[in-house]
């Protein structure tokens, strides 16, 4: 019998790239996208798709139930930035939702978890030059807050249940597929639109600010590579670092500016460059690249310029179309 996966949060920046990647490995009939509204008619219209309530358990249960679900990949979140500005909501729905899905798994109406974490579980006490493994987490938000106490929780429910649940710490994502989701990395989502659209940006982090960031590719290969790693191999529980590149604001337009010679950077730091300052610059990933051999692909580079091309197509067809 094919393994059945229900994703909650799928119409999200991540949660719908995934959905696509793992309809196309295990097929449309055996994954489940779910989200509380049909706000993504791409997802909706291209599988079985649930309205679902993260923050409700007998929702979520209903759900699984229905589908014969033994895999959840709980994607639902409230991002830092946005976090920010309404902390108890972020809160409630980040942690509420964990809880609703591990307590799936511990009474044995699912099998395996995934639930991301993130970088944002730092804060300004942490190291900043390659990140390790293990160090000080002090966060600074409440959405970091939220992943610290997420990870806790999944090593805790690992031990004391036998939950098989498999975490990451995503750093920045860049994808051109879907709009940011409210992060404090969007910038890096952002400034590409904007080079194709109008020749410049106004960056609202300071220009040596270094983050670590990652192709939306290599996130999702990723997601599915912890996944589909033997349990033996994930050592870890509450959740993995996971690196693939770090650069600055002003490495971006350099990039940009070999495709896109009259691009313009200006710099506008608000409360987000707080947030970013007490992230770490780089992560040290070793342990993801040691027990399930993570290894990323793309470079600034690469991102650069799959990202000028696809937006580009998108943004010429648009402008076709409207003329």
């Amino acid at each position: 019998m094919s393994s059945k996966i229900l994703i909650i949060g799928a119409c999200g920046q991540i949660g719908s790239e995934l959905t696509y990647k793992l309809r196309s490995l295990y097929g449309d009939e055996n994954v489940v996208a779910s989200d509380i509204s049909y706000n993504n008619l791409d997802i909706v219209n291209t599988g079985i798709f649930e309205i679902a309530d993260a923050q409700d358990y007998a929702s979520i249960k209903t759900c699984v139930e229905k589908h014969q679900i033994d895999t959840v990949y709980l994607m639902a979140a409230m991002l830092s930035a946005t976090g920010e500005k309404y902390p108890m909501k972020a809160w409630d729905l980040n942690m509420t939702s964990l809880f609703n899905v591990l307590n799936l798994a511990r009474d044995k109406f699912i099998k395996r978890v995934f639930w991301p974490s993130s970088i944002a579980v730092y804060g300004s006490t942490t190291p900043t030059e390659y990140t390790p493994q293990y160090t000080i987490m002090e966060p600074s938000t409440v959405y970091g807050i939220t992943k610290q106490v997420g990870e806790r929780w999944c090593e805790y429910y690992h031990k004391k249940y036998n939950i098989d649940v498999r975490s990451i710490r995503y750093p920045g994502i860049i994808s051109w597929k879907t709009p940011p989701g409210g992060g404090t990395t969007d910038y890096a989502v952002e400034i590409y639109h904007e080079a194709i659209k109008a020749k410049s940006y106004k960056c609202f982090l300071k220009e040596d600010t270094e983050l670590p960031m990652m192709f939306m590719d290599d996130a999702i290969k990723a997601t599915v590579d912890i996944m589909t790693a033997k349990s033996k191999n994930v050592k870890i529980r509450s959740s993995y670092n996971l690196a693939a590149i770090s650069f600055t604001p002003q490495e971006v337009a350099a990039s940009i500016k070999k495709h896109i010679p009259e691009f313009k950077i200006t710099y506008a730091p608000d409360y987000r460059q707080d947030i970013a300052s007490t992230w770490p610059k780089s992560i040290n990933d070793s342990y993801a690249r040691e027990d399930w051999k993570w290894k990323h692909a793309f470079s600034l580079e690469d991102i650069t310029e799959e990202m000028l091309f696809q937006l580009g197509k998108k943004y010429n067809t648009i402008s076709k179309a409207s003329q």
